[in-house]
């Protein structure tokens, strides 16, 4: 199964480099491409010269901040037309570990879904976060679970794969959050079409470089879109869930 990973950066300099190489050795077979909001540190400076040695790194500059959720979608549809047939999503700060990757593209193979879980079995996996951090994501996956009718763990993970077939279906040119409930709605819409949706356990460690790009108002988006999913299903307009 031809499989890319995609990673949104801004301001990553301290970390991509790390994470690039990590990630060619972790998952051998698996290509990479790093979505760059135009980062005024010169992270896309760094992974351009690294790609003119490996032809597995892609770059996608785009201009300007334009969100994380944009930067998926647009990851998403280039993986669709370079003609992946499985996609992951993966942080670039090293707190999901490219290691990972085997085995959760082994699990594609059952289903068209695969969530990367903190909590799986009831389970705590996260390394150096503070106890406010993990109380404000346990409280989060209750919220969306309740609102969503998702039944997950850990329906707010950002460490997931996906079939290409389930980002043709699920409207990507339609998602309208932009900050991590784009992780929830990407969910809900797989859902909602019917598609198998697993998860795996992950260990989840929290950045050592840089800064967290949590913010007031994606913590609000990421409350009010839950809601947004409850009042206004998405509807399915033609789908396959076939392999």
């Amino acid at each position: 199964m031809r499989a890319l990973a995609v990673t949104p950066t801004y301001n990553e300099i301290e970390n991509v480099e790390a994470l690039i190489t990590t990630f060619l050795d972790a998952a051998p077979g698996v290509d990479i491409l790093i979505v760059d909001d135009a980062s005024p540190d010169g992270t896309a400076d760094i992974v351009s010269t690294l790609k003119e040695k490996e032809p597995r790194i892609h770059l996608l500059k785009r201009e300007g901040k334009r969100g994380l959720g944009l930067a998926y979608v647009d990851g998403f549809e280039w993986a669709l037309k370079q003609g992946y047939e499985a996609v992951f999503s993966m942080d670039a700060d090293l707190s999901h570990n490219p290691s990972d990757i085997p085995r959760l593209m082994s699990l594609l193979e059952e289903c068209d879904v695969v969530v990367g879980s903190r909590y799986v079995g009831g389970r705590v996996s996260v390394i150096n976060w503070p106890i406010s951090r993990l109380i404000l994501s346990v409280l989060a996956g209750k919220y969306v679970r309740l609102i969503t009718g998702l039944r997950l763990s850990d329906p707010t993970s950002g460490f997931r794969g996906f079939r290409a077939n389930v980002l043709k279906s699920i409207g990507l040119d339609t998602i309208k959050s932009n900050g991590y409930s784009f992780q929830v709605e990407t969910l809900y819409r797989a859902h909602r079409c019917g598609f198998k949706i697993a998860e795996a356990p992950i260990v989840f460690t929290e950045r050592r470089e840089g800064k967290s790009k949590m913010s007031l108002s994606i913590i609000l988006e990421a409350a009010v879109m839950p809601w947004r999913l409850r009042l206004k299903p998405f509807k399915p307009a033609t789908y396959s869930n076939a392999r």
